[in-house]
């Protein structure tokens, strides 16, 4: 289900722990973290196709989730040819989403993913809000940014300013590098000067750091890719 413009409706979701750390979730068989996604089926609302992408990915329910906020309109972002399959190329263009910012009421162990037979993850952890983008596919990380921007304005931070702004550790479209600053923590990916390399490297240790955390929850082998 396409609009004239060649975009597919689809929800985003940022997933809220108690202490304000989001859920990031590993792509299966990929070096590439992500939120929860998926598209709206025809004649669903935004909110029912979130309800329905956050039991198929991550084996959630509605009464495991409160409901924050979302984007006001929609946040479009387009696919480059090669990741498009020939026989769409020309009418599809890429997803135009609505993020929903969610407060998870349940247990870390209510997580399943694998609930379907096509997973989307292979691994999960919490990580600081302002997520590094350097370990997002490129062509999504402007929506991830203004998503993240965008829907901050509705949590309650604490009064010891561990609040900081978005860009000392958002990527920035079209920048080679972002403005430096220190992180509290090896999680986020701060850059400080130098060349682009640096920072995949810098996001490649912040994976490798998580995947020895105790946050981290590994799924069993033998997945295969939601195609």
């Amino acid at each position: 289900m396409l609009d004239r413009e060649g975009f597919r409706p689809n929800v985003g979701i940022i997933l809220l722990n108690a202490n304000n750390e989001v859920w990031w979730g590993k792509r299966v068989r990929e070096h590439s973290w992500q939120f929860p996604q998926g598209g709206i089926k025809y004649g669903e609302t935004p909110e029912q196709a979130m309800y329905r992408e956050l039991e198929e990915e991550i084996g959630l329910r509605q009464e495991h989730v409160r409901i924050v906020g979302r984007t006001r309109d929609w946040l479009r972002y387009e696919v480059p040819d090669h990741f498009i399959k020939r026989e769409v190329r020309g009418h599809y263009r890429g997803q135009k989403q609505i993020w929903f910012l969610l407060r998870m009421v349940a247990r870390d162990n209510d997580v399943n993913l694998r609930l379907t037979d096509h997973p989307e993850f292979d691994a999960w952890r919490w990580h600081d809000y302002w997520v590094p983008l350097d370990v997002v596919i490129e062509f999504k990380r402007d929506v991830y940014q203004r998503a993240l921007q965008e829907l901050s304005r509705f949590i309650t931070w604490p009064a010891n300013g561990e609040r900081r702004h978005s860009s000392r550790y958002l990527r920035q479209p079209h920048e080679r590098r972002a403005q430096g600053g220190n992180g509290n923590g090896g999680n986020k990916a701060v850059a400080n000067g130098g060349n682009a390399s640096k920072a995949v490297a810098a996001a490649s240790k912040a994976i490798a750091d998580a995947a020895g955390s105790s946050k981290m929850v590994l799924a069993q082998q033998g997945i295969t890719r939601k195609e």
